[in-house]
């Protein structure tokens, strides 16, 4: 019998995997404990259509971040910074404070766990930070720290 797993089945396969197994199997112990349904034609197509419409979802998400880091590529955004007379700043520039510089500045909102920086940033200069937007697409900032 083929049915189509509602939840995940140790042995048997993950969540919304169409499977056959033995007819008293299915009817004495997936089915009365709400683990499988019977597959017939309208619950195959139920998932085809939630498959469909999630692989469509992965999609757009994957060319919302390619245009936001096209839209990237052209931005630098400036941090004022106060420093101390050896020219080391007071404090460092992390990930929240280029993301809310440029929220403010270029109306951009980015996650700052999306940043990848090695270390804070304590001192003037122009610096380039990677920005993981999505599975396999990356994008970069450009930013330079300067006087108040």
């Amino acid at each position: 019998m083929k049915v189509i797993l509602l939840a995940d089945v140790k042995g048997q396969g993950k969540k919304n995997d169409v499977i056959e197994v033995s007819d008293g199997y299915a009817k004495n112990f997936l089915i009365p404990r709400k683990l499988a349904k019977a597959a017939d034609a309208q619950s195959l197509n139920e998932i085809k259509t939630k498959e469909a419409a999630r692989l469509y979802r992965i999609e757009q998400e994957k060319q919302e971040a390619r245009a936001l880091a096209e839209r990237l590529k052209g931005i630098l955004v400036k941090i004022p910074a106060s420093s101390g007379a050896d020219g080391r700043l007071y404090g460092a520039i992390t990930s929240k404070d280029i993301c809310e510089r440029l929220q403010a500045d270029h109306g951009i909102e980015i996650d700052k766990r999306k940043l990848v920086m090695s270390d804070p940033i304590k001192a003037y200069g122009k610096y380039e930070v990677e920005v993981k937007l999505y599975t396999e697409v990356q994008g970069k900032i450009y930013f330079l720290v300067c006087e108040k």
